[in-house]
């Protein structure tokens, strides 16, 4: 076949709903639920005691929860209040105009349920965690490992939480096959065109008719102009420098960058529920010959499509599990980096560059929208006021170029993507893209990834707790031969070759935070989780030179479905343990030099301290919020511990 794709017909019987439920925030008090549906959703929710006929708990589903996207396209936030009981094993089951959630999606359910089953817990003493989800990576999704698990659990035995701690999405990374599934999903469920300013094409029906449409978005994404040196315009040596033109957007490999909120929006529909890839066409351009706008793609291209390919097939033969390990888990989740483009605010020559070109900005805008609407909501739905639901509700009731530059100005503005769970012990969510401590004395130097208001801010959270778990996308205290080579490339001028951001990078925030944990008043016990670099590793952390020094746990489990590249991180271990062990007099030279790290070993053959394999961590903590179980649980079944430390 040579014909152009044709688009779906809309007159495609579409299912109730698309994608979901997930449990968001579960409190004591708050009950937090989030679906994607093709119609308003009239329904009712209960709550049961296992075995109980009738519900203890029960409540509409009102319209104020739900915002309409597109023509068949709705997400449902339902928040219920209530005393809700803890450490109790609960069922729930939603009421809909179509009939009961069990019955319309049976795959919810574990083998022995009639409903699906939830624990609301106070504690935090078991807690899964992980990041960095790609889905055409050739890795297994460990979330499917996740779910087999669970699925063999006692209710009562089940995590107190999900943490996903970014990249749940990869904005800036996408399947060819993944990039055609997603212009589908937008025509079946009619989401809104959109206008592009200052573009090479003028709005998304150019974009997806264009030759780029497919793996050459990066010819159209924007451009800035850069003497190569740092410096800003109208620095005095400017006009004698050579200039030239570089990509804003600086991932590698970006020719299927998202640009369209539709776009972004899709996504996230089809990385978390089989729904939508059974309605659309994983083969249709194959089927016509791979041509595109008028042109056919390269070989190359075609080839690698092939290649990405098998590895979203199997992406999708998951997510039934996922569906339903989230669906049965308390999920929380903050952005990184993929969620919205690759190196996001990484420098404040970045931010100067991005932010001050139009079309760079809406693209930004979009990922940051598109993160609120289907993560940062139900985090903590308090945090967003009626001022702020009132632009989104604007927005999607009238989506012009206006309405939403007015929106996306109000999300560069917010700054409550932080936030807190309200267990023992207490969580606190960092956001370390959107309130940076930027360099002042080069343009293209790493910025800190908190600047120092929300530094204090954190330091006040920690005062007088007895212990905290702190997630970090990037681990506070990563592998020092990396930092090293990052610094390094960052001196010669290219600090976006190597993402070199890590909180060692910029000596203000670096100080502020290693300030916090000498404080006299903060947690004996404070666990980091992390993720962000695609391997996984746990450190025991002590002051030096006191007596009564806190414990600190960096662990880090990384990723969920991707991983580093094997020979590099072999030498990047061997050199780590080689020259910074406890003892070696290079920790004089760096800016932790007045703390003692100690590195776990797994329970893996060899001497390897940093396991590169797709897997989701595994965190038990006693009754004084101290480790007492650190794994991780890797996408083909097998689980890695990393035991105590011996005293010698």
């Amino acid at each position: 076949m040579s014909a152009k794709p044709t688009r779906e017909s809309s007159a495609q019987t579409l299912p109730l709903i698309l994608a979901g439920p997930i449990l968001r925030k579960c409190t004591a008090s708050e009950l937090t639920v989030w679906l994607a549906t093709t119609a308003p959703l009239q329904g009712r929710f209960l709550l049961f005691h296992p075995g109980d006929e009738q519900p203890f708990y029960e409540a509409d589903i009102s319209n104020d929860s739900q915002i309409r996207i597109g023509r068949s396209a709705w997400i449902v936030q339902a928040t219920f209040s209530g005393d809700f009981p803890l450490e109790t094993p609960l069922e729930y089951q939603l009421q809909t105009q179509d009939g009961d959630l069990s019955e319309l999606v049976p795959s919810l359910l574990y083998p022995t349920e009639q409903r699906l089953s939830l624990v609301i817990k106070s504690r935090a003493d078991y807690v899964m965690h992980g990041s960095c989800r790609n889905p055409h990576h050739p890795s297994r999704d460990s979330l499917v490992a996740a779910d087999e698990k669970i699925s063999a659990q006692p209710v009562a035995e089940r995590p107190a939480l999900l943490m996903m701690s970014g990249d749940q999405i990869y904005a800036d990374h996408v399947a060819g096959p993944t990039l055609d599934v997603i212009q589908q999903v937008i025509d079946l469920l009619g989401l809104p065109d959109e206008t592009f300013p200052d573009g090479p094409v003028p709005d998304t029906a150019a974009l997806y008719a264009h030759p780029y449409n497919f793996y050459g978005r990066d010819k159209l994404l924007p451009q800035y102009v850069d003497s190569g040196y740092g410096l800003s315009d109208d620095h005095p040596l400017m006009k004698w420098l050579p200039h030239r033109s570089r990509p804003v957007f600086s991932a590698r490999e970006n020719e299927n960058h998202l640009m369209g909120l539709s776009e972004f929006f899709a996504m996230y529909l089809l990385v978390w529920s089989p729904t939508l890839w059974q309605l659309t066409n994983r083969e249709r351009l194959q089927q016509c010959g791979f041509r595109w706008g008028g042109e056919v793609l390269a070989d190359k291209w075609q080839q690698h499509w092939q290649e990405e390919k098998t590895h979203i097939d199997g992406f999708v033969a998951g997510l039934p599990q996922v569906r339903r390990l989230m669906a049965h888990i308390p999920t929380y989740m903050i952005f990184d980096d993929h969620d919205v483009t690759d190196d996001w605010n990484l420098t404040v020559g970045w931010e100067k560059a991005a932010y001050g070109h139009p079309l760079a900005r809406r693209i930004i805008g979009n990922g940051l929208l598109s993160y609120w609407l289907c993560q940062g909501w139900g985090n903590d739905p308090a945090s967003f006021d009626d001022d702020f639901m009132a632009l989104a509700t604007t927005f999607f009731a009238e989506p012009t170029a206006a309405h939403q530059e007015r929106f996306i100005d109000a999300l560069y503005r917010f700054e409550q993507w932080h936030y807190t769970i309200e267990t023992t012990p207490k969580v606190l969510v960092l956001d370390t893209r959107t309130r940076r401590w930027r360099s002042e004395s080069k343009m293209n130097k790493p910025s800190g990834l908190m600047d120092w208001e929300a530094l204090t801010e954190l330091q006040q959270s920690l005062l007088r707790e007895p212990a905290v778990i702190i997630v970090s996308a990037a681990p506070i205290f990563g592998v020092k031969f990396i930092e090293t080579l990052q610094r390094v490339v960052s001196w010669l001028g290219q600090p976006l070759m190597v993402d070199a951001e890590n909180w060692m990078a910029h000596p203000g925030s670096a100080n502020t935070l290693l300030s916090i944990f000498t404080h006299t008043q903060t947690p004996t016990n404070f666990v980091i989780l992390s993720g962000d670099v695609h391997y996984s590793f746990a450190y025991d952390i002590k002051l030096r030179f006191r007596r009564c020094s806190p414990n600190i746990f960096q662990i880090t489990s990384s990723g969920l479905k991707n991983e580093f590249p094997r020979a590099l991180l072999r030498f990047c271990d061997l050199m780590d343990r080689a020259l910074y062990s406890p003892h070696s007099p290079l920790n004089w030279l760096t800016k932790r030099k007045r703390m003692k790290i100690k590195k776990r070993d797994p329970d893996t053959p060899g001497k390897r301290r940093l396991v590169n394999h797709s897997a989701i961590g595994e965190l038990r903590l006693d009754e004084e919020g101290k480790p007492c179980e650190i794994a991780i649980l890797q996408s083909s079944g097998k689980r890695v511990r990393f035991p105590p430390i011996a005293e010698s």
